[in-house]
């Protein structure tokens, strides 16, 4: 099999994911803007469970909004770039199955995350007023992006071909996808151990993203007993 004009040609569930990720950043723009609190995030950004604004299917709905230009721009690049030969390989069904997984695996990471973050606040009786404020929190600390569902397409594209060379600006040389991917997470867990006041990424869904795709392909390979490379 000749992988050689792979990227030449967007396979069909990438072209529609990527058509739907931008109609609802559009959507965004137009009815919400990329501020923080506004309907549109409170309908489909995922909250944290506790909030007034959480409800299931935003488990599902966050993985297609984005929080500015340069970050649905720089996922829509990966999802093409990587998920174009996921799903030359294993057809546009077994992909979406992944890709939706490896999101909602995210969102999961992430709400044990917040379990993490609102811990001592969560065991503590509120009065009238800090509660509206703790909503208020609760409110604006939610997540979108398709990140953490990428973050799997990258790990399933390291997982099977371990030894493509990636250009990785700012690194002036090329790097092994194994070894790029596996940097990317561990920055990722770094990031949320020692997270900032000013950081807004969502690392634990990049890597709770990222491990579930990894263990998917990871099945998906030994009962299937093909190599990629």
């Amino acid at each position: 099999m000749s992988y050689g004009n792979s990227f030449q040609r967007t396979t069909p569930i990438v072209l529609n994911l990527i058509i739907i990720n931008a109609i609802v950043f559009f959507a965004q723009m137009a009815f919400g803007g990329m501020e923080p609190l506004n309907k549109v995030n409170d309908m489909f950004a995922l909250h944290h469970y506790k909030s007034e604004m959480f409800k299931p299917h935003q488990l599902v709905t966050h993985m297609f909004m984005h929080g500015g230009l340069f970050h649905i721009l720089f996922n829509m690049l990966a999802l093409w770039m990587f998920g174009t030969m996921l799903e030359r390989i294993w057809g546009p069904k077994r992909f979406l199955i992944f890709y939706l997984i490896c999101g909602l695996g995210a969102g999961l990471a992430q709400m044990g995350s917040y379990v993490y973050d609102f811990w001592q606040v969560d065991h503590t009786i509120l009065d009238a007023d800090t509660m509206n404020q703790y909503q208020t929190a609760l409110r604006i600390n939610c997540t979108v992006g398709a990140s953490g569902a990428i973050m799997g397409v990258l790990a399933a594209f390291g997982y099977l071909f371990p030894n493509t060379q990636l250009f990785i600006v700012p690194i002036p040389f090329p790097v092994k996808a194994k070894w790029a991917i596996l940097g990317m997470i561990a920055l990722d867990v770094f990031g949320g151990v020692s997270r900032t006041a000013n950081d807004n990424i969502a690392h634990f869904a990049h890597v709770g993203g990222a491990l579930i795709g990894f263990l998917i392909v990871l099945f998906w390979n030994k009962t299937n007993k093909q190599t990629f490379y």
